[in-house]
């Protein structure tokens, strides 16, 4: 048997840094190291390396591939390996962008680790250094009896794995399901920053087929809004609560596309917004880090976990799995407010930067796409600015699409979150469309919450319908 040796450095700054690595023999198949740590998700297989690896390999040419996060340009090179010889390898990582330096630092707000995970310590400790994250959530969650690895961490921050550059925390995922494994009730959302477990952790099926549909979620969103937490609706809206906490203000931020991206999950986000509903969007990979999906929030300057925290809560944020997506409108900046009237002109900048080619750059206001530009041959970097005619209050943001796929197999995308536009009150069609729609689907809520939910008291149910007629008002006024 050969060996490759090798080295992985930042080039920038000459330091061993942790990575994921990929070791193909001459029949394709992967090699690593006995014992070694696995990438968990679809995609190309990779091991995860302090730094320094070895692997025993046949005779023959190999493949060797070496990751870390996004901003660093993938390492690859073929190395010939004789029976018994030693193939040593100084594998430099360099940036194809430096987001830090610009204030702007990535982070991870949904990871939960299942039962048949054996090391869970120590794929925390890899998984915010080799993903370059600057700030990485677990989360405890209840899921029938399933003891998922995940839930032996306290809430709060996890000192044995942060550092000065690394903030890793465990919050929870309170859940409802209305029935089977998949269909969703109330929803799922996630808590983050917070001191306690805010219980229950879940409710109705996923505890037993006994369990009530009670508590609302939104309880559990005014208890950690009390603890000072973040709150994060998950799985794009899911849930026939999403509307109701949204309308009434118990949401910070909403997730889209964890763990995987789907277009037609852009659709409720957009309809909050249409109605009104300031909602910055984030993300995280769900099971595992199953995608390279993060949120970057800007802090002004090096990374300070209360900034960052800031920053999402003020909505100046974008999402990713790869590129870099910047917009302006105005001057104005994601999270912020543009003071106008009906007939302006608003002239929105939009620029990109990505080491994967994207195909298509888009400028979206109150839900549809106003400006496009088309890459065949795909665009590594570029801008994008159109003026927007206004006829009343909504929102501006920009995405990116590509069909360039990363290294869990997952198409590159970006999306901002939205500037809003204040046109003097002034409600315009997407608004009433958007708000007839959630009062209507509250109304089917409402059926499932009087026929089909299980409660202890006709106290509870009567508690949960007022709230959700509650949520329903708002939309309601909107709408006429």
């Amino acid at each position: 048997m050969g060996l490759i040796a090798g080295s992985i450095r930042d080039a920038k700054t000459g330091e061993m840094v942790e990575a994921r690595v990929q070791v193909l023999d001459p029949a394709g198949d992967a090699a690593g190291p006995k014992g070694a740590l696995w990438k968990v998700g679809p995609g190309e297989p990779f091991f995860y390396s302090a730094g320094e690896f070895s692997v025993e390999v046949s005779r023959g040419y190999h493949r060797v591939l070496v990751e870390r996060g996004t901003e660093f340009r993938p390492w690859q090179t073929t190395v010939h390996v004789g029976k018994s010889s030693v193939a040593p390898l100084d594998v430099s990582l360099e940036r194809w962008a430096d987001l830090p330096e610009r204030g702007w630092h990535p982070g991870n707000t949904h990871i939960h680790y299942d039962e048949k995970e054996t090391r869970p310590d120590e794929r925390l400790g890899y998984d915010s250094r080799v993903e370059d994250l600057r700030m990485t959530a677990v989360s405890i969650l209840k899921r029938w009896d399933l003891d998922y690895a995940t839930n032996k961490y306290p809430p709060g921050v996890l000192n044995d794995y942060t550092d000065t550059h690394h903030y890793v925390q465990c919050g929870e995922e309170t859940r409802h399901n209305a029935g089977g494994s998949h269909e969703i009730g109330y929803g799922h959302v996630m808590l983050l920053n917070i001191r306690n477990v805010v219980a229950p952790l879940s409710r109705g099926l996923l505890v037993d087929r006994f369990d009530p549909d009670y508590p609302p979620l939104s309880y559990a969103c005014d208890e950690a809004e009390r603890q000072g937490g973040l709150v994060i609706w998950c799985h794009n809206g899911r849930g026939m609560e999403a509307p109701v906490a949204a309308a009434l203000g118990k949401l910070h931020a909403f997730n889209l596309f964890d763990p995987f991206w789907h277009d037609v999950e852009y659709d409720i986000y957009y309809q909050m917004l249409n109605c009104g509903i300031r909602l910055p969007a984030s993300t995280g990979s769900d099971w595992f880090v199953s995608s390279a999906n993060r949120v970057y929030s800007q802090t002004g300057g090096d990374f300070l976990y209360e900034r960052w925290l800031h920053g999402i809560k003020a909505g100046n944020t974008f999402i990713t799995n790869g590129p870099a997506l910047f917009t302006s409108v105005c001057g104005k900046e994601p999270g912020e407010t543009i003071q106008c009237s009906p007939g302006d002109k608003l002239n929105v900048h939009v620029s990109w930067k990505s080491h994967y080619r994207v195909h298509r750059a888009e400028v979206v206001s109150n839900g549809e796409v106003v400006a496009r530009r088309e890459f065949p041959a795909g665009s590594t970097g570029g801008h994008l600015s159109v003026a927007v005619p206004v006829d009343s209050d909504g929102w501006v943001a920009a995405r990116l699409g590509s069909g360039s796929r990363d290294s869990f197999n997952q198409p590159l995308w970006a999306h901002t979150s939205p500037v809003y536009v204040s046109a003097g009150g002034v409600r315009g069609v997407h608004t009433k469309t958007a708000s007839a729609r959630f009062a209507a689907s509250i109304d089917r809520s409402l059926e499932w919450v009087r026929r089909k939910g299980k409660y202890y008291s006709d106290e509870q149910r009567r508690e949960v319908a007022a709230l959700f007629r509650e949520g329903q008002e708002v939309y309601k006024r909107l709408a006429k």
